[in-house]
């Protein structure tokens, strides 16, 4: 459906004023209608509405003031612009403090008159986008803590809720910066489980003694330094989920162990003899593809299908960009209130940079520059320059990717670099094109 031109009334009663108005108005964005009597514009006002009311201040029967009165009575919010001569100037302060939008002094440029025109439109369109963000966020889409609208949010969101309630392993997979925890988080707490415990482990941070230890637990002595016996993260979990991050890390004397955690349902402690059962939900996650991994034998196969059972994947930011202004809103509110300060968002040359960019560290990389901006802002609505810090899209290891992330991102670089021709691609690389092929079958390029 064609988007409706904004809508002006334009009241005057200088018909010279009228029609150039009108003249001015046939290559502007919005449709005008002209009245010289107040009186009308307000009567066509409560009947068809307007965008925007520009009007004289001093007209006989009814002053712009007056009209200014009217409008405000019926519609608090529409914005109105105040014409007034050198001699009106208090006349038209005080308008603004009654709730007058701007004013422009007679007389004016016509070019004058349109800019503050357009300025005003737009900055009404970014308060209006802004309360629909407010709306759809408060809307429940959100329900289980994630933010998008677009159509593969809603399919994470869809598989989210079919598996909560059921005590199956699932493996989450995405980019770094994803959302893969949150995704965890909320598997667990939309469940009738939601009030066992939920325990993080860092797989990619720990040695395999500490791994160990942290997962199973140990015994009073079991080594130097084990002054007490120590429940292991497994233990304390039981009835509950763990959720196992970039567990694509994991050595495979770790994964053997694992293995057979979830095939016994039982652990032992370090330096323990005494096996104990538990009840765990896995959760893992891996900016790696683990399956990719197990056909490589770089990942043991056995508990690869042990634990997918469901698979999860989150969306890089740049496949659903849609969704950047929804989380841009969130992002901006969260940190306004925690700072304190009065901002409000981005103006409409920020917001196109903001959306056009690729995102490599996806919705944490946003976040952490909504943070920096909010932070650093000079002024309510956030511009261009204030957001000059944000990394070049042909930076393509800023943000520390693993090695098959870097792969990918430098071979859709080349991709695109070359027209998508991918003899050059292949040539470029050193590879044949059916090795290519494999890989952009891969990315689903």
């Amino acid at each position: 459906m064609e988007k409706q031109q904004p809508r002006i009334l334009f009241v005057d009663d200088d018909p010279n004023a009228g029609e150039l108005m009108l003249r001015f108005s046939e290559e502007a964005r919005y449709s005008c209608t002209v009245f010289r009597l107040p009186e009308q514009a307000l009567e066509h006002f409560k009947n068809e509405g307007a965008d925007l009311i520009v009007s004289d201040l001093r007209m006989p029967k009814m002053t712009g003031i007056e009209l200014l009165h009217a409008v405000r009575e019926y519609k608090p919010d529409v914005p109105f612009i105040i014409i007034t001569g050198y001699a009106n100037i208090d006349d038209a302060i005080e308008a603004l403090r009654l709730g007058a939008s701007d004013f422009i002094k007679k007389p004016f440029d016509m070019d004058e008159l349109q800019i503050l025109i357009e300025k005003t439109l737009g900055h009404q369109a970014l308060l209006a986008e802004n309360q629909s963000l407010k709306r759809q966020l408060n809307s429940g889409q959100n329900t289980i803590g994630m933010i998008g609208s677009s159509k593969v949010m809603q399919e994470v969101y869809q598989l989210v809720h079919k598996i909560s309630d059921i005590r199956c392993n699932v493996i989450i997979q995405g980019e770094s910066g994803t959302g893969k925890e949150l995704a965890a988080r909320a598997v667990h707490f939309e469940s009738q489980f939601s009030e066992t415990p939920f325990v993080v482990i860092d797989c990619g941070s720990l040695t395999d003694t500490l791994l160990e230890s942290e997962l199973f637990g140990h015994e009073k002595g079991a080594f130097t330094g084990a002054q007490k016996t120590k429940q292991g993260l497994l233990e304390v979990a039981s009835g509950g989920t763990v959720f196992l991050d970039e567990i694509g890390n994991i050595s495979d004397a770790m994964q053997t162990k694992l293995m057979r955690v979830i095939q016994e349902k039982q652990i032992t402690r370090v330096g323990g003899v005494q096996p104990i059962d538990i009840d765990v939900r896995f959760i893992v996650a891996s900016n790696k593809d683990l399956e990719r991994l197990a056909i490589a034998n770089e990942f043991r196969h056995d508990l690869f299908h042990r634990l997918n059972v469901v698979k999860l994947t989150m969306p890089a930011l740049r496949d659903h960009r849609d969704d950047i202004p929804l989380l841009i809103s969130h992002f901006v509110q969260h940190y306004a209130e925690s700072f304190q300060r009065n901002v409000s968002g981005f103006d409409a040359d920020a917001m196109k940079k903001l959306i056009a960019h690729d995102w490599p560290g996806n919705v944490r990389e946003l976040q952490n520059l909504i943070e920096r901006s909010v932070a650093l802002a000079d002024s309510t609505t956030m511009k261009l320059e204030e957001i000059s810090s944000l990394r070049s899209t042909d930076t393509i290891d800023s943000d520390l990717p693993s090695l098959d992330e870097l792969e990918r991102r430098y071979i859709l670089k080349l991709l695109d670099r070359f027209n998508d021709s991918r003899d050059k691609t292949a040539e470029t690389l050193g590879i044949n094109k059916s090795t290519l092929w494999r890989k952009l079958q891969q990315y689903k390029k």
